[in-house]
């Protein structure tokens, strides 16, 4: 992989779902709701110094939303963040850097 560049898109592990478990918390705080459905569905990854991860995430009828979680280098034992976020998604939407 190249530095810096993405990754192509790949279908979500159980990895990538306990990222977004991780992260469902301070995204509920910044859209103020709850999520019942919070699953994540595809991800890709960039690596800078950590990684970017940007993951499609069902929460709940036809809606998804993409985010941007940021892992950091393991030295720096820091816990992961969400970066970013775009909501109003749909299934085909395309996965792409924000």
């Amino acid at each position: 992989m190249l530095c810096g560049g993405a990754s192509a898109v790949r279908p979500a592990t159980g990895e990538t779902q306990q990222m977004v478990d991780e992260v469902k918390s301070q995204l509920e705080e910044k859209e103020g709701k709850t999520f019942d459905v919070f699953t994540a569905v595809e991800f890709k990854t960039q690596v800078v110094a950590g990684t970017n991860y940007f993951i499609k995430v069902h929460v709940g009828n036809d809606e998804f939303m993409h985010l941007r979680v940021f892992r950091s280098l393991p030295h720096e034992n820091k816990r992961l963040s969400l970066h970013s976020y775009q909501s109003s998604k749909t299934k085909h939407d395309e996965l792409s850097f924000f």
